[in-house]
Order: C-alpha cells, then structure tokens, then sequence
C-alpha cells in the first residue's frame, strides 16, 4: 500500500486542453477523432501546481492514447454526440420513480425519446440516487427483461442495462440488451466481467464512492480529479484481464455518486482528463442535486436547463455521450452547439 501511495504521490497526470473551432493551427491534435482538438497539455501532479505544457513533451504513448480513434459503440460512430436516454423501471428513481414500470408505459416513453433524438435508451431496475436501498435479484430481473424483450423489437435504437449484477445482466442480454452500465465497475459483481467479455458488448465503468446507502455521508478524496482516475485506471485493468478490450470500455467519473457539489465542479472542470485513458467518456449529470443546489431548483424536474449547460461544458471538453432524462431539450440544445462550435449543421433527423 505504501510504495502505491508513493507512485501516486510521484506520477504525472496529462489533460489535454480542448479547443473548438473550424480554424486550426499546423500541428494540433485531435481529439480521440471527435470534434476537439488541442495543442497543450496541462501536466498535473499531486501537492504539486498544475502547469502547461506543449503536447509535443508528453510521453508518446500519451499522446497515442489521447489521438486514438474510439471505437463505435453499439454500432453509433463517435464524430458527433451520443444521447443515452435514462428509462428507470423502478418505483423510487430520484427524478421519474414510478413512472414507468408498466412495459406499455415504459415503451411509450422509450419511443418518445427515440424519436426526440436518443442513440441509446438505458433501461435501469434499482434507484441508485443517494440512501436508496438494494433490491433483489428477482425483482430486478422482473422489472428489466420484460421491458428490454418489449423494446428490442420495437426501437431503432439499442438498449442499455444499468446493472451491477450478473444475474441481472445475463437476463437483459437474453432479453437483447446490447451494452452494459455498471455503476459499481465490477466492485459490487466480479462475475459481472466474464460476462460481459463473453458477450463481446461494450461496457461502461462508473466511479462511485461507497454504495448508494451511504456514498454521500461526508464524501472524502484526497484529490477527487486524480483519485477517480485512478480508480477507473484500475477497473480498466481488471476489464481487460478478464478478457474485455480497451476499446469497448467506457467510462464515466460517476458525478454525483458519493460526492459533494465541490467534487463534482472540480470533476467537470477537467473532466478531458479522462481521455488519457484510452477510452470513450460517458457523463451523466442529468438533473443531479449539485445542479438544483447551484441553479436553486429544489425538484429534480426543474434541472433540465441545469443538465444541459453542464452536458455541454463537457462537450466542449471531449466527452462523447451523455446520459439524460431530457432527450429533446438535449438534442436541439446539441444540434445548436454543432453549429455554433464547428459551423456544421446537425445531421440528426
């Protein structure tokens, strides 16, 4: 444990400084073959000032990892913005608890927010908003599969389960489910990982402090930005030894799960960190408590303005899916930041 500590004390962090724009200068970089592009790098290291460098001085295969193009996920190309929609199934979900947990209703509401603009809908059976509690393997399974079975035929667009779960996941995958989402990457279900490498689907890996009972009872890090890093760093390493490829690995720094509204600032502010991982970025932020504490909007549907200012900072950053409730404000709000930021118009329909 020490000589980790020591390595992490002594390592060097590289975040590349995205920059936006048709007009580029000879010599830049882009962004894991998004729309970003960068010329420095801000070279972090712990109880150290952060400074800025020329990408040309990070080691190559940093920059290797950084311009490498990321693989399709489910089939939907990373040039533009992926919207996952979020279908809760549950009765307690923090935002739309209860809404959908009829498989009529929940495929209503899927087709909706397909036809809105979502690439990816994500079907979840267990709350995992703060002090929810777990729920059975039956009962989640009894909410998720029927549902997914419904959709798989219905929807021209992949379906997602949210799970830490093996038992869950073997049934969505049966049911047709096409990717995983991992809240508790691979912490809470190691067997989770083999079958997700035999499925051959891409998986996302989200940090979270704690479980969701207790993550936000006094959240600590010694510095969240490089903490979380390196927890992701490390769940990758067990993906891959499982038999998962990098380049079906996705990760999301997981706002909001056992962190304070601070955290999560200091998270989004240098979230383009995370591409030195080698891998695409998930954010999902939509309608969180940081966003009604700071935007002063006590009931969680109020946040959509919130969500999407935040989901676009992120952009800007690099990231290249967002999960949200708000599929339609999300996507006018993106087909307007591809005009604006790459004087392109949006090809969505």
């Amino acid at each position: 444990m020490h000589d980790r500590m020591s390595a992490q004390k002594n390592r060097s962090y590289f975040r590349p400084i995205a920059q936006l724009g048709p007009i580029r200068p000879d010599g830049c970089h882009q962004l894991a073959n998004g729309p970003c592009w960068f010329t420095h790098i801000e070279k972090i290291e712990r109880d150290q000032a952060p400074i800025v460098i020329d990408a040309a001085q990070i080691p190559p295969g940093v920059l290797t990892r950084l311009t490498s193009a990321r693989a399709p996920v489910c089939g939907l190309g990373l040039d533009r913005p992926v919207i996952m929609g979020i279908l809760n199934v549950t009765p307690d979900s923090f935002s739309d608890g209860g809404r959908f947990m009829a498989p009529d209703t929940a495929l209503e509401h899927a087709r909706l927010m397909v036809r809105n603009g979502a690439d990816i809908v994500d079907i979840g059976g267990e709350s995992t908003r703060p002090n929810a509690k777990t729920v059975s393997i039956e009962d989640e399974i009894a909410r998720t599969a029927p549902v997914i079975a419904a959709l798989v035929g219905a929807l021209d667009a992949p379906v997602s389960i949210d799970t830490r779960k093996s038992a869950v996941a073997h049934a969505a995958l049966d049911a047709g489910a096409k990717m995983l989402n991992d809240v508790a990457a691979f912490t809470f279900d190691p067997a989770l990982a083999g079958l997700a490498a035999q499925s051959k689907i891409p998986v996302c890996l989200m940090h979270a402090q704690g479980d969701p009972q207790t993550m936000q009872d006094a959240p600590y890090y010694d510095d969240v930005l490089l903490d979380v890093y390196d927890f992701l760093e490390d769940r990758i390493t067990v993906a891959e030894a499982a038999g998962i490829p990098r380049d079906r690995i996705i990760v999301d720094p997981g706002v909001g799960f056992g962190k304070t509204t601070q955290h999560c600032l200091n998270l989004l502010q240098r979230i383009s960190l995370f591409h030195t991982l080698g891998c695409t970025i998930l954010l999902g932020v939509s309608r969180k408590r940081f966003i009604g504490e700071i935007s002063q909007t006590p009931l969680a549907q109020d946040r959509a303005s919130g969500s999407i200012s935040v989901g676009l900072a992120a952009l800007d950053q690099g990231v290249q899916i967002l999960r949200v409730h708000d599929v339609a404000e999300t996507r006018r709000a993106i087909d307007l930041w591809q005009a604006v930021k790459t004087s392109t118009l949006a090809t969505s329909d």
